[in-house]
């Protein structure tokens, strides 16, 4: 398997999900380090596509992981109980699948994926 040295998370501020994604993505990407770009409710603030400032600095973040660190992949992340997306599950996804599309229209050329952390803090991938 390759090891890539960075792979990128736009992830909740929420304690509870950082460790879980993190260590799914070393796992799933062998990788060594995991830059964590955070905000409450990334994936809603992605989706809706209002907040400039703050979808701004996001993609600075982002771009510094990218071509800075040479990250292969972005992971965007929803999870349960989350404080800053109050949306069920299945809102959620849908929310995760538009940010999707929205951070590949950055054209980084790198790969783009969705995660969802369900009640048990378990990592799972959006289709």
């Amino acid at each position: 398997m390759n090891t890539t040295e960075f792979v990128t998370t736009i992830n909740c501020m929420d304690g509870r999900v950082q460790e879980p994604v993190i260590q799914w993505l070393k796992k799933k990407f062998n990788s060594k380090y995991v830059d964590t770009i955070t905000e409450p409710g990334p994936n809603l603030i992605l989706a809706q596509d209002e907040d400039t400032d703050r979808i701004k600095s996001i993609k600075e973040r982002v771009d510094i992981s990218v071509n800075g660190h040479g990250s292969e992949t972005i992971a965007i992340v929803g999870h349960y109980d989350c404080a800053g997306n109050l949306a069920e599950k299945e809102e959620q996804i849908e929310h995760i699948k538009a940010s999707i599309v929205k951070v590949k229209d950055w054209d980084f050329g790198v790969k783009v994926i969705g995660l969802w952390v369900n009640q048990e803090w378990e990592v799972e991938p959006i289709a």
